[in-house]
């Protein structure tokens, strides 16, 4: 079978073409540390936006977190959104000081829907004028108390659209939530940190990102609507040449799915999500970066050639298995481990990344010694199960579902 060992070299080769600049990246990451910002005495009003949906079990110890900032409490506003909930999120969120919009439309489900609503609610009632940046956090997260001074400090920089640093609550619960855990901190410590620092645009990932209300002007307030509205508004940006900055030192929490049910559901919506972003802009990405755009460049090679390299990975091997069983029994054997041999290079791969990401960040992980080790094990068993998800995504209807969180302490209590 050596033309399916020359198919699998081939293969190998191409997704060492595509990625091998991250690699870069991680060797940056080691002898670079990440830019901070410089002091200043600015002051700007902020609008602290939060989508919830029946989350009565975080939203009040987010409000808290918000409210217990060092930053001027008068221009802080956090707007709830209480998008479709059947539980008594909107009162709690009230009693945390929070304004809470009500929101009732079961035909536009998703948190794009939610974000148009209220950019919508205080264009009316406030102008978009009012406040001078938007933060955009989920329900489940906690902010640090400096969270918005540090956010402020690269906004009072000219930085029109900024995103932070995303630790977690629950990274030692079990292998999926540490997977995605340190997944979250390799995009913040080996990928955005590094893009900062090369001028580069950095990714918004969901949550923990600052808007300028010229950009909200702009947009005519919220116009992102796919499953993942988070990578469509990153893209767009991109596209119109707009480098998103990166703080290091705004970090902020957040809660990790730990039922491997629920993660499929959500990984499986971003699946569907990122297939969308590519259908709908990546003819202009690949022009874009035919114009010089690297931001692009990385932002495609992030969406696309892994998963299609990896599906054809799978299909070609699992074919010429499936035909050596019941037409040539001999070539079976060299088949399995060939296909092995792959997933022995692959996992080593991934385990490298855990490994640099593990080291570069051991003190801020909330995690003991022998799980935030074990999770350098697991973590390339975790982003492996992204290939079934994603082929599930392609073929299978997607709808927009809430993630559960019950992770309900303070950030006081999680640094304990």
């Amino acid at each position: 079978m050596t033309w399916l060992n020359i198919l699998n070299c081939t293969i190998g080769i191409l997704f060492s073409v595509c990625y091998l600049y991250q690699y870069v990246y991680i060797v940056i990451a080691f002898v670079k540390k990440p830019k901070r910002f410089n002091e200043t005495e600015k002051r700007y009003r902020y609008a602290v936006l939060v989508s919830a949906r029946n989350e009565r079990a975080v939203i009040g110890q987010l409000c808290d977190s918000i409210r217990g900032q060092d930053y001027p409490a008068e221009l802080i506003d956090v707007h709830v959104i209480a998008d479709n909930c059947t539980d008594d999120t909107a009162a709690i969120a009230a009693r945390h000081g929070a304004i809470v919009h009500v929101r009732n439309d079961r035909a536009h489900v998703g948190k794009g829907y939610a974000l148009k609503f209220v950019f919508d609610e205080i264009g009316r009632d406030y102008g978009l004028d009012y406040y001078d940046g938007y933060f955009v956090i989920d329900a489940d997260n906690l902010l640090e108390p400096d969270y918005i001074s540090e956010m402020n400090k690269a906004f009072a920089a000219g930085h029109r659209v900024v995103t932070s640093y995303r630790n977690s609550k629950n990274y030692g619960d079990n292998w999926i939530s540490s997977g995605y855990s340190l997944w979250f901190l390799r995009e913040a410590r080996e990928l955005n940190a590094v893009r900062f620092q090369l001028k580069t645009s950095c990714v918004v990932a969901g949550t923990g990102f600052l808007i300028h209300k010229d950009v909200v002007k702009e947009l005519g307030g919220w116009k992102y609507f796919l499953m993942t509205e988070d990578t469509e508004f990153t893209v767009e940006r991109m596209i119109a040449g707009e480098k998103i900055a990166y703080c290091h030192d705004a970090v902020f929490y957040d809660e990790q799915p730990t039922r491997f049910s629920q993660s499929w559901r959500q990984r499986k919506r971003w699946a569907k999500g990122y297939f969308q972003v590519l259908g709908r802009y990546g003819g202009k990405m690949i022009k874009a970066i035919f114009r010089g755009n690297f931001s692009c460049f990385d932002m495609f090679m992030s969406l696309s050639p892994a998963f299609f390299l990896s599906l054809l990975l799978v299909f070609v091997n699992l074919g010429a298995a499936v035909y050596a069983a019941f037409a040539a029994p001999t070539l079976l054997l060299p088949i399995l481990w060939g296909v092995l041999h792959t997933a022995l290079n692959a996992y080593a791969l991934l385990f490298i990344v855990a490994l640099t990401t593990v080291i570069l960040e051991w003190k801020r992980i909330r995690a003991t010694t022998a799980k935030k080790i074990l999770s350098v094990f697991t973590l390339p068993i975790f982003i492996a199960t992204y290939v079934p998800i994603s082929i599930s995504a392609i073929f299978t209807k997607v709808e927009w579902k809430p993630i559960e969180h019950s992770v309900a302490v303070s950030v006081e209590e999680l640094k304990k």
